[in-house]
């Protein structure tokens, strides 16, 4: 005989307990209840409820450190923008410019002035270049052995020359190789009349002239030898020599033909004499063209910054979604602030030039900007100095942007005070799920404990049913007596 018998968990109307016996399982009081699968769906079906919340929560505030993520990112990013406009500093950007640039050309740096000058041009800086008597046996003809010791204005160095090397050749390649060479190069040229040895100078100047003498006390390498009044065995066909020129009508020498001390700020690179009589003219002016690039490089930030944010904070009314900082008080201060300083009317000086409006940096219906480049060059002619206070200046709109999203961001900012809330509720979250775990742990042991006894029970129950049906199969039959 089998019997089947279940019980309800009172929610789904599922069964949860099972109990199925037959005459063999009566006869062996086995197990009666999958103690295992039943303690695991009634704590799944406990634990389900307060999990999901937990879940739930948890998917919010992940959502809310993502969407801060993304506004400081685009925050940051928008005001590396802000360091070529924030300061007065980086409104000295100069250019300059020559009228005969076969004659010199220039460029401004750091430090430059606005300013036009007349740059006259009278000599070249040049280096020193020495050719030797001609050595009729050629590159490889002996010349003898010893130490040498050269110079180039201060610096001097030795080489010794033995068998090795004692050719004309050799001599080259040593002074070539010696260490502490500060730029003489030797080189040998092969003419009609014979070998020469040709050192030339790298440093131009007057200062740095060659000489060349023997140290070793004897004469096996006087005929390279050269220095004042032992100029007999070169020709010099380079004489060493300062650049000179003047500008503005003072008069100024260089050893090298680029020139960095002249003019405050300004680099001249000399080319050529001016002709005889004229001069050509320097002209130092702000880099109007630069400083545009750095305008229309800060509205394209800003409008990148602007697409980044813009959906934190959108609502989409066809599928009723929110972004994920849609009414969040830090979103909002944060635009406010920033459009505050866009749309400020700032001190400049000047009554026409005053706001990004009267530069041609305007507003377009979804919230960017776009500039008039045409109004901008002519601000920026007219009035350069209005234009760098406008975005430089005390209260200038840089000058605000940056002191606004250096604050925020900092360590005691807003961002930082939000996002220490965000991690303490995810902290809070994954105890919340900590202890959840560990009192459902709890549960299932004192289930299990329940529902072995249980099980204990109902197996003896079964070995009690099935002794009695076995004693009452026994009993004699009783017979009724016969009808009459």
């Amino acid at each position: 005989m089998t019997t089947t018998s279940s019980t309800s968990d009172g929610t789904t109307g599922q069964p949860v307990v099972s109990i199925a016996s037959n005459s063999s399982a009566d006869a062996a009081g086995g197990s009666v209840i999958d103690v295992s699968s039943l303690v695991s769906q009634l704590v799944a079906a406990t634990a389900a409820p307060q999990q999901a919340l937990i879940t739930n929560q948890t998917q919010a505030v992940s959502t809310q450190i993502s969407a801060l993520g993304t506004l400081k990112s685009a925050l940051s990013t928008f005001q590396s923008s802000l360091s070529v406009l924030d300061t007065p500093t980086a409104f000295q950007v100069q250019t300059a410019n020559s009228t005969d640039q076969t004659a010199f050309t220039a460029t401004a740096g750091s430090g430059a002035v606005a300013g036009t000058y007349n740059v006259t041009v009278s000599a070249l800086a040049q280096a020193q270049q020495l050719l030797s008597k001609p050595f009729t046996g050629g590159a490889a003809a002996t010349v003898g052995t010893g130490t040498l010791a050269l110079s180039l204005g201060t610096t001097s160095f030795d080489v010794t020359i033995d068998n090795t090397d004692n050719t004309l050749a050799g001599v080259a390649a040593a002074i070539n190789s010696a260490p502490g060479n500060p730029g003489i190069a030797a080189t040998v040229l092969q003419g009609s009349d014979g070998a020469h040895l040709v050192l030339s100078s790298s440093l131009s100047g007057a200062a740095n002239t060659i000489q060349v003498t023997e140290t070793d006390g004897g004469g096996g390498l006087a005929a390279l030898t050269y220095a004042t009044g032992n100029v007999a065995n070169y020709t010099q066909e380079a004489a060493p020599q300062d650049a000179a020129f003047s500008i503005a009508g003072v008069n100024y020498t260089s050893p090298s033909n680029t020139v960095t001390d002249a003019l405050n700020g300004v680099t001249l690179n000399l080319l050529a004499p001016t002709t005889a009589g004229s001069n050509a003219t320097l002209s130092v002016s702000n880099d109007t063209s630069t400083i545009e690039t750095n305008i229309n490089a800060f509205v394209t930030a800003y409008n990148t910054m602007l697409t980044a944010i813009a959906p934190l904070g959108s609502y989409d009314a066809s599928t009723n979604t929110a972004g994920p900082m849609l009414g969040n008080a830090l979103l909002s201060g944060t635009t406010n602030q920033i459009q505050q300083a866009l749309y400020s009317v700032v001190n400049t000086g000047s009554s026409t030039y005053n706001s990004l409006a009267s530069i041609g940096i305007t507003t377009n219906s979804d919230g960017s900007l776009s500039v008039n480049n045409t109004t901008l060059t002519n601000a920026l002619s007219t009035n350069f100095s209005a234009v760098s206070q406008l975005f430089s200046g005390t209260g200038g709109v840089a000058t605000a942007l940056n002191s606004q999203i250096t604050a925020a961001l900092g360590s005691t900012g807003d961002f930082a005070s939000q996002s220490n809330t965000l991690v303490q509720q995810e902290n809070s979250l994954t105890t919340q799920t900590n202890q959840l775990n560990d009192q459902m742990t709890a549960l299932s042991a004192s289930l299990t404990q329940q529902y072995s006894a249980l099980n204990v029970l109902l197996s003896s129950l079964q070995t009690t049913s099935a002794y009695l049906s076995q004693q009452f199969a026994s009993l004699p039959l009783v017979q009724s007596a016969p009808e009459a």
